[in-house]
């Protein structure tokens, strides 16, 4: 009892992790979460949306959890749910060690270098996309060689007395449309609706660029209550959502070309950008009797209002957040302030409309407003809540490559969940196209590090009993090989509705023979109906990396700052004060 009062930060991060389980695979299951004070519920299918429902404000560990989930996200958009698996499987190996009496300083050493080895093994087995594109393409008739290849000329010298003066023309294979779409099947993780949705956002990019692939910073969403789910479609342009007062203003200014301006952070008088220091002691004296009753706020929405009809501004396109009054009071003057707008969005407006970006409302002037967007009614829909609600398409010219992703559900809960799905799998696509690579997917790759760790068990323990310069290494390792085939059970008994002790029993019969994985790992993942062949499922290989580095590097921060509290740190011990890692 002693010893689990004392690591009680583990203990918590397990738990904690413990929501993942039922995140993992290609079938997601939904979770009602309920608020005991109010009674309201909300319906999350993925890590991030649960911890975001759930009060961690009373636990660090907790709330350092969240953080690091939601910043994974916010990056990747897809792994959360590994990443934070593996965080509690860790956490139950280190706690397993520290029961056996092995110092923390083993055990992060051990760990890190477990680590090393999982991402070299990655390395080792990831397949680069230009393999890829060279198998999928079975012939290549339909246009000269050279009008398909990234030319790329390179001068070849033999020697001195043999030097060829022209340079050699290396053919790089280029990604094509088709070769998108067969990584894309291979990445969809069982969400093929999704995914055919960032199919069609290529398709219709390429229109615009010839021979272009997915660009997904350029890609939005708008999501529509109330319409069945396989409505769900891509358009170009952008499409918002607007409030009556917002699309009274846009039934007056649509079919024409209008002047906008872009304003990156919120649309309010109290915000401030990030970094910004309030100067201190600084008093301002003027006459009180001009500013008559009206507040501060008051006072800068006059001057917002005044400075917007100088510049004949008929848009206003916010990042961030806009306060209802500022958007009813603009309204009033005809003018249409539209917040939450990407800020890839903001970039390719600006590109399009010669408009300059800007941080505050007030630093506006003639030089940054930008010329000839135009806005057309899309569609007249009504939410959840009875009040009806406008759709209408911002486009600022046939040259822009901005797409919008059209996410329907007739249940209000599921929108979340399938704009979640959607974007993961934008991204999964994104990240792969830009590693150039990707991982064999259906668990080959954790059955491979599986092999590897055992190996390398193997090797920490020989039969004339020497050991090296860690005597636990062996050990640690060995439940790092465990949390791995603990992952692949879970993953399979969500996705199969096998038990985990037959699905451990599937991955233990798969590593005795590593080097021949069949397909029949990957079936048992996949079901049979999802129309991709099981050999052709993929894993991003920078997601996989970034998931398993954040989760080790949350079970080594918990596990040392345990340490620290529970035994203090002796600068003069073994160097082990440099192994801590701080906040």
């Amino acid at each position: 009892m002693a010893f689990l009062r004392q690591h009680v930060g583990l203990q918590k991060l397990s738990a904690i992790a413990a929501v993942a389980h039922s995140t993992l695979g290609p079938r997601k299951k939904y979770k009602f979460i309920q608020d005991e004070a109010t009674g309201e519920s909300t319906l999350a299918s993925s890590c991030l949306r649960i911890l975001d429902n759930l009060d961690l404000a009373t636990c660090a560990v907790s709330q350092l959890v969240h953080e690091t989930v939601r910043v994974h996200h916010e990056v990747y958009r897809t792994g959360a749910g590994c990443l934070l698996f593996f965080a509690g499987a860790w956490s139950r190996a280190a706690l397993l060690c520290l029961q056996q009496g092995i110092p923390t300083s083993r055990v992060v050493a051990a760990m890190i270098e477990g680590m090393d080895l999982c991402v070299d093994v990655c390395k080792k087995s990831s397949v680069s996309f230009d393999a890829l594109c060279v198998l999928t393409r079975k012939q290549v008739t339909e246009a000269p060689l050279e009008s398909k290849v990234i030319k790329e000329k390179r001068q070849l010298k033999l020697s001195r007395h043999f030097c060829n003066t022209e340079p050699e023309t290396i053919l790089v294979p280029e990604p094509r449309l088709s070769d998108v779409a067969h990584l894309a099947a291979g990445l969809s993780h069982g969400c093929n609706n999704a995914m055919r949705l960032v199919i069609e956002a290529s398709r219709i990019q390429a229109k615009v660029i010839p021979n272009s692939v997915l660009d997904v910073t350029k890609v939005t969403t708008c999501v529509l209550p109330g319409l069945p789910e396989d409505e769900a479609h891509v358009c170009s342009g952008c499409i918002i959502l607007l409030n009556p007062d917002q699309a009274s203003v846009a039934h007056d200014l649509k079919n024409k070309s209008m002047n906008v301006v872009l304003i990156s952070g919120d649309l309010s008088h109290s915000y401030r950008h990030l970094g910004f220091n309030r100067p201190a002691g600084i008093q301002c004296v003027g006459n009180q009797s001009n500013l008559s009753d009206l507040s501060k706020e008051e006072e800068w929405m006059g001057k917002v209002l005044e400075l917007l009809q100088h510049l004949e501004v008929d848009v206003v396109l916010v990042s961030g957040l806009v306060n209802a009054a500022v958007i009813q009071r603009c309204s009033q003057r005809h003018i249409l302030v539209v917040g939450k707008v990407r800020a890839s969005v903001l970039k390719e407006m600006a590109t399009a409309t010669q408009a300059t970006l800007v941080t505050y409302v007030t630093l506006l002037s003639k030089r940054c407003v930008g010329k000839g967007i135009q806005v057309s009614m899309w569609r007249e829909i009504g939410s959840h809540e009875g009040t009806p609600l406008t759709a209408i398409n911002l486009d600022a010219g046939g040259s822009t490559r901005l797409v919008t992703a059209i996410i329907t559900s007739p249940v209000h809960g599921k929108l979340q969940s399938l704009e979640d799905r959607f974007w993961a799998c934008a991204y999964r696509v994104h990240h792969a196209l830009k590693d150039k690579a990707v991982l064999p997917g259906a668990g080959v790759t954790e059955l491979f590090c599986i092999h590897y760790l055992m190996k390398k068990v193997d090797a920490e323990n020989p039969g004339d009993g020497t050991r090296g310069s860690n005597p636990y290494l062996g050990i640690i390792l060995h439940l790092l090989a465990d949390s791995f085939t603990e992952y692949l059970a879970a993953v399979m008994a969500n996705s199969t509705g096998i038990s985990q002790v037959k699905a451990r029993a599937v991955v233990n019969q798969k590593l005795q023979d590593v080097n021949s994985i069949s397909a029949d790992f990957s079936q048992l993942i996949l079901d049979s109906d999802e129309g991709i062949p099981p050999s052709k499922v993929f894993d991003n290989l920078s997601v996989k990396q970034e998931s398993w580095r954040k989760a080790l590097d949350l079970v080594l921060l918990v596990l040392q700052t345990d340490a620290e509290i529970i035994t203090g740190v002796d600068e003069s011990k073994d160097g082990n004060h440099a192994r801590l890692m701080f906040l």
